[in-house]
Order: C-alpha cells, then sequence, then structure tokens
C-alpha cells in the first residue's frame, strides 16, 4: 500500500477493525518514511460471477449495476449510507451462498428484492414495478396487497 502523503511503497498497519457495517475491516495504516497515518478499507469481492440474462447473453457480476439500481429504487428514501452497505454486501452474501460461477439475472433479482423488502417497502415497490415489469395498475396493486399482507402478518406475530 503506498502512503497518499509521500507516495512511498511501504506501510505499516497499526491497527485493524470490523468497520461499522460489519461487512468490511477498516486498517490504520503509518508510512515507514514520513509517518504520514491513514485509514483503508477492505471489502469482500464477488470473483469469477457470470450473469446469464434473460436473453441468454453472459457478462460478468457488476457491483456498480447493482449499486445503480438500488439507488435508483432508494432515490428520496430514508437510508444511511451504513444501511445501503449493508444492504450491499447481505445482497452478494446471498449471491454467494449459490455456490455456483453462473447464475441467471432473475436469481440476482430475487435476491435483491428479498434483501429490498426487508429495508424499505417503498423501494421494493419500485424495483420490484421494473424487475417485473408491471404491465398494470392491478398487477401493482397486486404486489402492494401481498407486501401488506406479510406486514400484517408480521405485526401480528410481535
Amino acid at each position: 500500500m503506498r502512503c497518499p502523503a509521500c507516495n512511498f511503497a511501504d506501510t505499516k498497519v497499526i491497527d485493524s477493525r470490523v468497520a461499522a457495517d460489519g461487512f468490511s475491516i477498516r486498517r490504520r495504516r503509518e508510512c515507514l518514511k514520513c509517518a504520514f497515518r491513514f485509514s483503508t478499507y477492505e471489502e469482500m469481492e464477488i470473483l469469477n460471477l457470470t450473469i446469464v440474462k434473460r436473453d441468454g447473453r453472459k457478462e460478468s457480476y457488476s457491483r456498480d449495476k447493482l449499486v445503480k439500481g438500488l439507488r435508483r429504487a432508494l432515490e428520496k428514501r430514508p437510508i444511511t449510507d451504513d444501511d445501503f452497505k449493508k444492504l450491499i454486501n447481505l445482497i452478494e452474501r446471498d449471491l454467494q451462498l449459490e455456490r455456483k460461477s453462473e447464475i441467471t439475472s432473475a436469481q440476482v433479482g430475487q435476491a435483491v428484492m428479498k434483501q429490498l423488502r426487508k429495508v424499505d417497502p417503498v423501494a421494493y415497490i419500485r424495483y420490484a414495478s421494473v424487475y417485473e415489469s408491471f404491465k398494470d395498475a392491478h398487477t401493482f396493486q397486486a404486489e402492494l396487497n401481498k407486501l401488506l399482507q406479510q406486514r400484517r402478518k408480521t405485526s401480528k406475530k410481535k
């Protein structure tokens, strides 16, 4: 790791801690030349995962695409940066638990909706309306009814 102050190639780790999101590690480092201190973050990365699209095309998994779609669904919704990072990590964990090198875009969509439903029902409906290609207001209403039924069941258990 190069020092951001003097660009020296050697630094030492002073301290390592699990970051607030619980899915990454924060490392305090110190440059061995100029003694400048800085932090780095280490995160899990999905490697060698291929997404099979609906039309059969294949492409490499892209975290950026996932982030972009979730940002759109969560636009103007009350979610913190830490909660957003946790959501991304939970979705990626679900994808890795499939233990496959190829998964379908439908599986990715289901993983997103599963976690998004828990975080924000409005964002879930937004995402589902695009992902499921709702054709009309009736389809939209049916999905809302399913969500409301789940909420009622959950609140009765408490």
